[in-house]
């Protein structure tokens, strides 16, 4: 079994693809019990975030896998095999963890050494395990990557080089408002979206000094919580309002962050002009579009005194980067984790082998000792013993230097050959390795899934 990956994210596929790629939350459990139809592939963990799509899977076949996942994805969003063909990478085995690994670094974000990317990951682990979906592999996987991220982010200085997609979206509000060198510049702004990323945005403006916040929501139960747990943390006085009273709330803002997961605009053009009709003030209003699908209706760049900030925008800005230093520093950690997580999986590869060569011993020598036991009857219990004790400890030296160095040998590229190896020189049969350390489960398909 192989992990393998399709994804598409920012650095592949332009926002008119990702948009159609966007899985929401209450979507991602069904999506994944329809890739587990397929008899090819017996572990999923789906990573959705604004930016980005992964499919991490464990499969016994790199093109049924492939085939299937990318028909399945199509099926969902709509994409074409030629644009999927076009945009996205497919990565396998080690590469594959790589990516992950890369991605939980923080440096292959639209923003390098963002923190977010390793809450989402998280969230996928967690929903994956949740719905039985994981399994031994990915739980491995998904664990050692937030260990990595995590490294990353206490031994470089990546997430201080780089902020997340927030953070430079107000940064280019701040320009835009032609007020980028004074403290506390965005005097009143609304934060569109109650979810992770409004969060985010609510704290960004917190500690940017905001006198004046809204918070909008669809649910307006969702909305006022968020802005009381605003209000209770940070002593400010944070208000909230339904999707209805939008427009209202807009025009007295000098900045909007819109960050739903909804499909469709959320921010009309008309709720803009509307909320234009009804503003006394002379300053221009930013609009920062942060959601996939996008929130805002693109026509409202077009309102006069309106400037739109969109993920496409972002893409460009230079304080996106981090220091190549931090950066280097990450992928050097990257790298060793790399290293360490692959040697161990090959020796883990190579136990069942081991122990089932041991097990395969120890019924040899309990044979010869029943047999040395019809031919000598009148040995007694201490001289039995003895007999049984010496033969243990000669198999027990003759396997020693085999099974410690196969272990040993395991840790290197392509070790499976000398497990392999191991059992045609002792006919171990194909399986018995495998069989000998199974997990004694009460699995509920042909796929060897345990699904609740």
């Amino acid at each position: 079994m192989s992990i393998f990956l399709l994804g598409m994210s920012h650095r592949s596929a332009p926002v008119s693809v990702l948009e159609k790629l966007a899985v929401s939350d209450e979507d991602r459990p069904k999506l994944v019990d329809k890739l587990l139809e397929t008899p090819q592939i017996s572990e999923v963990m789906l990573v959705s975030t604004c930016n980005r799509i992964e499919i991490y899977a464990v499969v016994d076949a790199f093109h049924p896998a492939l085939e299937a996942v990318g028909a399945v994805i199509g099926e969902y969003s709509g994409v074409t095999v030629e644009d999927m063909t076009r945009h996205a990478y497919v990565r396998y085995s080690e590469a594959a963890v790589e990516h992950l690994f890369t991605v939980a670094a923080g440096l292959d974000s639209m923003v390098i050494g963002e923190q977010q990317i390793l809450g989402q990951i998280r969230s996928a682990y967690a929903s994956a395990d949740e719905h039985s979906s994981a399994g031994r592999v990915l739980h491995e996987l998904a664990q050692q990557a937030l260990r990595v991220g995590k490294r990353v982010h206490s031994e470089t200085g990546i997430d201080r080089a780089g902020a997340s997609v927030v953070s430079v979206a107000l940064d280019r509000a701040r320009r835009l408002l032609g007020r980028d060198d004074v403290p506390g510049t965005i005097s009143s702004a609304v934060v569109v979206g109650a979810g992770a990323m409004g969060g985010l945005a609510v704290a960004h403006l917190v500690r940017e000094g905001v006198a004046d916040l809204t918070v909008a929501n669809r649910t307006f139960e969702r909305a006022r919580q968020l802005a009381d747990s605003a209000a209770t943390h940070h002593g400010l006085s944070v208000h909230a309002v339904g999707i209805d009273d939008l427009a209202q709330a807009v025009s007295t803002a000098d900045v909007v962050v819109s960050c739903t997961g909804s499909v469709g605009a959320v921010v009309t053009v008309g709720e803009v002009h509307s909320a234009l009709a009804q503003r006394t003030m002379t300053t221009p209003l930013v609009i920062c579009d942060l959601g996939l699908p996008r929130n805002v209706d693109p026509a409202a760049a077009r309102l006069p005194g309106v400037h739109l900030v969109d993920i496409e925008s972002l893409r460009a800005d230079g304080a996106t980067q981090a220091a190549v230093a931090d950066a280097a520093a990450a992928r050097e950690i990257v790298a060793a984790e790399l290293d360490d997580y692959l040697t161990a999986q090959r020796q883990a590869e190579v136990t069942p082998t081991v122990t089932a060569l041991r097990q395969r011993a120890a019924e040899m020598v309990e044979a010869e000792v029943l047999r040395l036991e019809s031919r000598l009857p009148d040995l007694d219990d201490p001289q039995r013993d003895e007999v049984a004790k010496a033969v243990r400890r000669v198999v027990d030296k003759l396997l020693h230097a085999p099974t410690v160095r196969v272990k040993q040998l395991a840790s290197t590229p392509q070790g499976d050959h000398y497990a392999e190896a191991l059992r045609e020189l002792f006919e171990l049969k194909p399986g018995a390795a495998e069989s000998v350390t199974a997990p004694e489960t009460g699995r509920g398909s042909a796929s060897g899934r345990t699904r609740r």
